[in-house]
């Protein structure tokens, strides 16, 4: 048999209008694309050896083929059809894999692979499938506050640029919310650009807040379909500020102390604890029924014990919701009889009391001299040692800085007294007269002596202590002498004396020694 002639250029288009009737039964494969990525589709076809060329169509939605490339087997020569879509787009590689650039949402398509021989052509379906990622969804046109039990508008959830579109869930706390009626109210919308034909999807919530959404965060999400399946994308959490009316009025004393003293300032502070919290108020002091209206603050300064009793503070508009709290302005008062400074006789009773008014039990202390006392000082013969310093110190302890004093200085005068003693030296030699004193304020002392003698030592005088102290004189005497001590002071002058004789003897047959023998006068 002759050789068939190579087929006409009809032969070849009728080959190729008649493809639809004479297609392999190959199924078709999918291609997922993301937006703006390059598609890449293999010809799912085995090149045969008798090969003529390549071509890629797609289909319209009425079935109709557009193509779209050429590729000859034998020049290897490439050639695009004049489709504008595609114009710059496409590459036809030499195993006929078709790669479409910057992958758009009308690329979604029926392409298929065409391999022409001289007496068929066979075809491969690929269906493309173009995807793109929505924008993170945000939430937008928020409220600025809720209030509750009113069904409000919280706010839109609003999700870009997304293909195919998809699908918005608000949530509470990390829960989703469903519809429910007079409380959740969710409409969806979505608008296609016509351009891009990307889907804008925004989502309305009208929520019924009550207290037990303060500080609880709202999302929302977008969950959309892309090449790999399904995803989710949410949102930032918004918090909304949540206004109730008050229902608990309390009152404060400011600055919060354990107890108040007389003098004190303070300051009464008056809160609703509903949002936005009142600002203005009624007080109620004690006494007076009628309120005083003003903010939420009202200050007293320099507090006395009249102050103590029970304030109250109430709403404007409510005056039936009342808080109140009991004050107790703490006192102290000391009176000490006598004070100051009290000059008494030696002998003399002296009564002492220190009377304590107070608004608690109160701890009363004596000092002397700032050593403290057992108990109270009472007088009733007073002595030298009594004189001094006394305090009565008082504080109520559960009060800080509540104390009070008093003080007493006590004089104890005297007119001086003497008395006057000998004291023989064991060697007989000398003798040692002494004058004791008792007196204040304090006596001056003066010796005298009449007769003849050494005076060995004049003069030595003892500390004054609680009105007495002495003098003492060591003398040798030759002679009956007499000594005499004068001791004065503002109030007397008193004057005493002392006979002293003089007698010889020997001691160890050496010595001549002169026994004295004092006669007191």
């Amino acid at each position: 048999m002759a050789s068939q002639a190579a087929p006409s250029c009809r032969l070849v288009f009728c080959l190729l209008i008649a493809a639809a009737v004479l297609r392999p039964g190959l199924g078709w494969d999918t291609v997922n694309s993301a937006y703006g990525d390059t598609i890449i589709m293999p010809c799912r076809l085995s090149v045969p050896q008798n090969l003529m060329f390549g071509k890629w169509k797609y289909e319209k939605p009425d079935g109709s083929p557009v193509f779209i490339a050429f590729r000859s087997s034998t020049k290897k020569s490439v050639q695009y059809d004049d489709v504008p879509e595609y114009k710059d787009r496409l590459s036809l590689s030499e195993n006929y894999t078709l790669s479409i650039s910057n992958a758009r949402i009308s690329d979604e398509k029926r392409f298929v692979c065409m391999l022409v021989t001289e007496d068929n052509v066979f075809e491969a379906p690929t269906i493309v499938k173009v995807f793109k990622q929505p924008s993170k969804p945000e939430i937008v046109s928020k409220a600025p506050f809720l209030e509750t039990e009113q069904l409000k508008k919280l706010g839109d959830c609003i999700s870009k640029d997304s293909y195919p579109d998809g699908n918005i869930t608000w949530y509470r706390s990390g829960k989703v919310l469903q519809p429910l009626e007079g409380a959740v109210v969710i409409i969806f919308q979505k608008q296609m650009d016509p351009v891009t034909q990307l889907y804008t999807m925004t989502s309305s919530l009208e929520y019924k807040t009550t207290k037990a959404d303060l500080h609880v965060p709202f999302t929302c999400s977008v969950t959309y379909y892309g090449p790999s399946g399904q995803k989710t994308v949410h949102s930032e959490q918004a918090v909304f500020d949540i206004y109730y009316p008050t229902e608990q009025v309390t009152i404060q004393v400011l600055p919060p102390k354990n107890a108040i003293k007389e003098g004190d300032n303070i300051t009464l502070k008056c809160l609703g604890n509903g949002n936005p919290p009142p600002q203005e108020f009624l007080f109620y002091l004690p006494g007076q029924p009628e309120g005083i209206r003003g903010s939420n603050t009202y200050t007293l300064t320099d507090v006395r014990r009249n102050a103590t009793g029970d304030y109250k503070c109430s709403l404007i508009d409510k005056r039936s919701m009342i808080a109140s709290t009991a004050i107790t302005v703490h006192y102290l008062d000391l009176s000490l009889n006598p004070s100051g400074e009290v000059t008494k006789q030696i002998g003399d009773a002296l009564p002492v009391s220190c009377t304590i008014s107070a608004s608690r039990n109160a701890t009363v202390v004596w000092m002397k001299d700032n050593v403290r006392l057992r108990s109270s000082p009472s007088f009733s013969s007073l002595h030298y040692q009594d004189a001094g310093n006394y305090v009565c110190e008082t504080a109520l302890q559960e009060v800080e800085g509540l104390k009070k004093r008093e003080s007493l200085t006590l004089i104890v005068e005297g007119k001086p007294q003497i008395k006057m003693t000998k004291k023989t030296d064991p060697s007989g030699l000398s003798k040692t007269i002494i004058c004791h004193v008792e007196g204040f304020p304090k006596p001056a002392i003066q010796w005298t002596i009449t007769g003849s003698g050494s005076v060995i030592n004049q003069a030595k005088e003892s500390p004054y202590i609680n009105g007495r102290y002495y003098s003492k004189i060591i003398i040798s005497p030759e002679e009956n002498v007499t000594l005499t001590c004068t001791a004065e002071n503002q109030l007397e002058r008193t004057v005493n004396s002392l006979n002293v004789s003089a007698s010889e003897y020997f001691i160890s047959g050496i010595k001549k020694i002169r026994k004295f023998e004092v006669i007191l006068h």
